[in-house]
């Protein structure tokens, strides 16, 4: 991620924060990459300083002009202006931290030997609500190497419960 894009995202984060429309904010922005990146050339063009400034920022006003907050859409001309369209995926991405770190929202990545049933995944994200004191959003994998139980990464810690590990730790012990 770079200056660049945290610096947006920032600026952005915190006129959200003044009116009151974090959510809104970052939801409308989703919006925006998911169009920008998923509409093949829209990059491009947005990018290209070989298309007059004033046309690249009437493309973005005309796509989003009307579905999207001022801001949002300002920020996006701004970027397009200043030659970072190509950083937007990065502003989002430090725009939802942003939003994350206010929220008090944590993400835990979970890897588990066997997929996690729903009442597995709702037990374990009570348990690390409870233990962290922050709402958590759970991202689940499969890597059937660790044998057994699940790995918990979040907040920076890592919570290794696999059968991997523990017989690893039990082996060290045993040559010792």
């Amino acid at each position: 991620m770079t200056e660049t894009s945290r610096a947006y995202a920032d600026a952005l984060f915190s006129l959200a924060v003044e009116t009151d429309s974090v959510r809104e904010t970052l939801n409308a922005l989703k919006v925006a990459r998911h169009e920008l990146y998923n509409n093949e050339g829209a990059l491009d063009l947005l990018a290209s300083p070989a298309i007059p400034k004033d046309e690249r920022l009437a493309v973005i006003e005309q796509a989003f002009g009307d579905k999207l907050p001022g801001p949002v859409v300002s920020l996006l001309c701004v970027m397009c202006g200043n030659g970072c369209i190509r950083e937007l995926d990065d502003c989002v991405a430090a725009f939802s931290e942003l939003h994350d770190a206010a929220m008090k929202l944590s993400t835990a990545r979970v890897v588990s030997a066997v997929a996690l049933s729903a009442a597995q995944k709702a037990a374990l994200t009570e348990q690390l609500t409870r233990k962290l004191g922050r709402s958590i959003r759970l991202e689940c994998d499969v890597d059937a190497s660790i044998l057994g139980g699940m790995i918990v990464y979040v907040d920076g810690k890592v919570i290794d419960g696999s059968l991997r590990h523990k017989l690893q730790q039990i082996k060290e012990v045993m040559n010792s």
